[in-house]
């Protein structure tokens, strides 16, 4: 959270993520998502928010996801990243169930409109699929998502993904449509990680760390931003790594997402509440580093509007963008 934002917004009541039991429990489930991971299909941010596949079919889909201490913002809701890798899955999942079940999907287009009730409990997302952009050299496929909370609905959403060959000499698998209650954590041979694994977990050690000396949530450091506000927007910089990555390497859509929300959100004064997100996929996220600006092009008495362009260096050293998103936010009533 950057200083800008000095007023706690109102919400569900505060998680103390900082006791011991928590953060050996968070750092538990980190270690059971390297460990899900090594199962090819997948990757580590969906075995760490430890999604559900409830069902998965031609006529619907349906993921859930339970809110731990793991992914909580200090307030207790579902951090925005993994809000929008539940959205992202669902959505992917259903154009997916007609499809070969290894097809690499790229997402093209997201779009959520949020109704301001809290991300909390148990939250279950439906999905469907639409079929394909007519008159389009390639397919993309049209989906959209529903999900719900212990508080009613949350959010309604729609998003279009391409279809893909798999990246040169990258072998894709199904996706393991793991359900709540049956998987075990598997154990990894002699407790040796591999190098990505260790990369992942040094970022978890890390963001534990910060949480053990000065409080708050795990996963706003783990997958979070720490923006720096300026006059009119915000910016951040955010380390690229295999915490974030999809399984083909690339930063993750839902994580990309939930990260230009994160630094939108802080153009702004906590007065200001999220409500909508238009989202465009532009270019791989790759490189070392992602940076985030955002900038405020409408603010209102009761509206305001801010656009957030994220870019990274390519693998050729030049900076290009790789994401847009257009966020709605309004004026908390008093």
């Amino acid at each position: 959270m950057n200083k800008h934002q000095t007023a706690a917004a109102p919400g569900p009541a505060t998680v103390t993520a900082s006791t011991p039991d928590t953060l050996a429990a968070i750092r538990a489930q980190v270690m059971r998502g390297i460990a899900l991971n090594r199962e090819p299909g997948y990757h580590f941010a969906g075995n760490f928010l430890d999604l559900s596949y409830d069902h998965v079919g031609t006529d619907y889909t349906a993921l859930s996801v339970d809110v731990a201490p793991h992914c909580a913002e200090a307030d207790g809701q579902l951090n925005l990243s993994g809000f929008a890798i539940l959205a992202d899955l669902v959505m992917a999942a259903a154009v997916r169930a007609g499809l070969p079940p290894h097809t690499r999907l790229a997402t093209v287009t997201m779009n959520l409109q949020l109704t301001g009730a809290p991300r909390t409990g148990r939250l279950e997302g439906r999905g469907a699929m639409h079929g394909f952009v007519q008159g389009a050299a390639g397919r993309q496929g049209v989906s959209t998502v529903n999900i719900s909370g212990d508080a009613g609905p949350i959010c309604t959403g729609t998003a279009t993904f391409m279809i893909l060959k798999p990246p040169k000499g990258v072998e894709l698998h199904p996706v393991p449509h793991r359900r709540r209650g049956g998987n075990p954590t598997p154990e990894i041979p002699g407790g040796k990680l591999r190098p990505d694994e260790k990369k992942v977990l040094a970022t978890a050690d890390a963001a534990l760390a910060q949480v053990r000396a000065h409080g708050g949530s795990f996963i706003a450091r783990f997958w979070g931003v720490q923006a720096k506000h300026a006059a009119g927007g915000a910016q951040s910089t955010v380390t690229n790594g295999p915490h974030i990555g999809n399984r083909v390497g690339h930063v993750q859509g839902g994580i990309l997402l939930g990260l230009a929300a994160e630094n939108a959100i802080a153009a702004l004064t906590p007065h200001w509440a999220l409500t909508a997100i238009s989202a465009w996929y532009i270019s791989p996220g790759e490189g070392s580093s992602l940076k985030i600006r955002s900038r405020v092009v409408h603010h209102g008495r009761l509206v305001a509007v801010v656009r957030t362009e994220v870019t990274c260096k390519g693998h050729d050293g030049r900076r290009r963008k790789v994401f847009e998103v257009m966020t709605t936010h309004a004026y908390r009533a008093e």
